[in-house]
């Protein structure tokens, strides 16, 4: 079922924009297009952060099937599209926009078919969209969950589990108060991957357990390289999981009767609470995940696939607590977009400020590169 509401006036300091009212303060549009789900958010600028004035997401499940021939199919290109032209008109609702930028991960990344379907959006949407590396995703990730960095612990581990991959992001914090990436590890795998790669009802404990292993060793060279095993044992990382599954975690840990953001967004959660959150969710079964107000049929397989790779995760790092981030890709957008360059995650050196984009554009900039690179 699609998300498409006005923000609730009582909820916010500032009245909703209206399509003929003279907009108070200029408008940013985000459009965030994963494997498995198509979200807009549009929003103004405060003084210390944003106001959302018009959010819409989607599960569309773009990347369906693409582990069998790496392409987009005609089913999932088309609902993508559908949902894509509701974007394309709620930006209209809010012409002008400011700025705006509208990227594509995994999904994209991984298709053969990719500028065929994004010409097709282009000609049916009106909407440019740009297929973004797996490192600015990460990137975009990390600026996403600056709000929620505890500035006194001066380093952030951040990984986002996406539809087809998981971004993973080490974050140091400066004295002066900037942020910037050490670095990053990008999994092969996401939520809808990996339920499609062991597609039975109720994923079985070999399936799981593979995942897990997986997981494993694809995070043994990153842990090596930054020495993240240690900090973490020294309380000197902060870990922030952001995802639908992570989200799901906290709304099952609280016991919500249905999905509340403000309840889960920002909350710390102990790995203790995690695997009990976890051990719950297993013992639903697939037909309880379906019918619980907060997993529903949409999510229940990959609820499953996502406990896995947290799993993965939590038992390789002597993690203790994750802060949980029911915000990433869109909100790191809308804040490059309205700060431009001026405290934001980057790697090595920093480009110069941006320009204004064009009204359905994207942005073209791209990353400074790391001493490696260069």
């Amino acid at each position: 079922m699609q998300k498409w509401y006005k923000k609730n006036n009582k909820n916010t300091h500032s009245p909703v924009v209206k399509k003929n009212d003279q907009p108070a303060q200029k408008n940013f549009a985000a459009i965030d297009l994963g494997t498995n789900s198509c979200r807009l958010v549009i929003a103004s600028p405060t003084p210390a952060s944003f106001r959302i004035v018009e959010t819409f997401s989607k599960i569309t499940r773009l990347g369906e099937g693409i582990i069998n021939d790496n392409e987009l199919s005609r089913p999932a290109m088309r609902r993508t599209i559908n949902a894509l032209k509701v974007c394309a008109g709620v930006i209209e609702e809010y012409a002008p926009i400011y700025r705006s930028r509208f990227v594509a991960t995994a999904a994209c990344r991984r298709a053969k078919n990719c500028k065929e379907f994004l010409d097709l959006v282009k000609k049916e949407t009106g909407l440019t969209i740009e297929t973004i590396s797996s490192k600015e995703e990460s990137r975009l990730a990390v600026v996403g969950c600056i709000p929620l960095l505890n500035r006194s612990i001066k380093r952030a581990l951040v990984f986002d589990i996406g539809g087809g991959s998981t971004e993973i992001s080490l974050a140091r914090i400066t004295n002066s108060g900037k942020t910037f990436i050490e670095g990053f590890v990008s999994l092969p795998y996401g939520v809808v991957t990996v339920s499609e790669a062991f597609p039975s009802q109720d994923m079985t404990n070999l399936a799981y357990d593979t995942i897990i292993e997986r997981t494993h060793k694809l995070l043994k060279e990153f842990d090596e390289k930054h020495q993240i095993s240690e900090a973490i044992k020294r309380q000197e990382i902060q870990v922030i999981g952001t995802s639908g599954t992570v989200t799901v975690l906290g709304a099952v840990h609280l016991n919500l009767p249905r999905y509340n953001r403000s309840a889960v967004d920002g909350i710390s959660i102990t790995k203790q609470d995690v695997d009990r959150a976890i051990t719950k969710i297993k013992r639903l079964g697939d037909e309880g995940r379906k019918k619980h107000p907060c997993i529903g049929a949409q999510k229940a397989d990959l609820t499953m696939a996502g406990c896995a790779i947290i799993e993965g995760l939590c038992s390789f790092w002597p993690i203790e607590e994750i802060t949980v981030a029911d915000r990433g890709i869109r909100e790191g957008i809308l804040l490059d977009l309205m700060h431009s360059n001026q405290n934001k995650p980057h790697f090595g050196k920093k480009k110069k400020v941006r320009p204004p984009f064009r009204r359905f554009g994207a942005d073209a900039g791209k990353f400074a590169k790391t001493k490696q690179e260069k």
